[in-house]
């Protein structure tokens, strides 16, 4: 049985298997390696994702997954008096939400690999372009999201893989590197454009790849066809089963 990568977050993770998403790119890599499974949920906050712990991680797994990713934060950072005001999470509530789903995690597995991700920067111009173009005339005046808001929810996250010693990618920081961010890795402001996706592909597979999930060290689940014998096919599966 192939070892599983879930994928547990809000809509970016959702949406991670439209053409030229992350979950996509990172299944790709792991094929024949490792089952890539998406436990995506648009719209929610860490404080909602606590109640769907038991349900996706179950302390009588079998087999638990041998990596997460959690990445969330995107929606916790909207900002209380405006639009997505519901979905607000003070940030020191976020982080200890974090921690909970972490410690859930390993209850589960010891052993189990957990990659934090922070939620991506915001281009609140670009949120703003997003609302007119649905609402026109109506749309919002001020972004329900910013940019600095959403690095004080980052900052918080990487912290807490620090205290962990977890994996964590600060995507917030990484994507800014990169001049015309804005519109290079973000489709409306704030979900990923493939180059986006790209960017958190390269980065999660670095992440493992220094761990010891490294999908070029890893076997097939079975031969190779260069490896099989069309006189004698049995012997290669006979070698796999020894």
């Amino acid at each position: 049985m192939r070892p599983q990568i879930l994928l547990f977050g809000d809509s970016i993770t959702e949406h991670s298997f439209r053409p030229g998403g992350w979950g996509a790119a990172l299944a790709d890599t792991f094929s024949r390696k490792a089952d890539v499974l998406v436990r995506g949920y648009g719209g929610y906050n860490t404080r909602w994702a606590l109640f769907l712990l038991h349900h996706i991680f179950s302390l009588d797994y079998i087999k638990p997954p041998a990596v997460a990713t959690v990445f969330f934060g995107a929606n916790d950072a909207a900002i209380l008096g405006r639009q997505s005001e519901k979905q607000h999470v003070p940030a020191e509530e976020y982080k200890e939400n974090l921690r909970k789903i972490v410690l859930h995690m390993k209850e589960c597995s010891p052993t189990i690999l957990i990659v934090l991700i922070t939620p991506p920067p915001v281009d609140e111009e670009g949120r703003n372009e997003y609302a007119r173009s649905l609402y026109g005339e109506n749309a919002r005046e001020l972004p329900e999201r910013t940019n600095e808001t959403t690095g004080i929810y980052a900052k918080q996250c990487v912290e807490l893989a620090k205290e962990m010693g977890l994996s964590f990618i600060d995507l917030w920081s990484k994507m800014q590197e990169t001049e015309g961010w804005q519109k290079k890795f973000l489709s409306d402001g704030l979900h990923l454009t493939p180059d986006g996706n790209a960017v958190l592909h390269r980065e999660l597979i670095r992440v493992l790849s220094k761990s010891w999930f490294s999908a070029e060290e890893m076997p097939y689940d079975f031969p190779h066809h260069s490896n099989i014998d069309g006189k004698n096919p049995e012997k290669a599966f006979q070698q796999q089963s020894s």
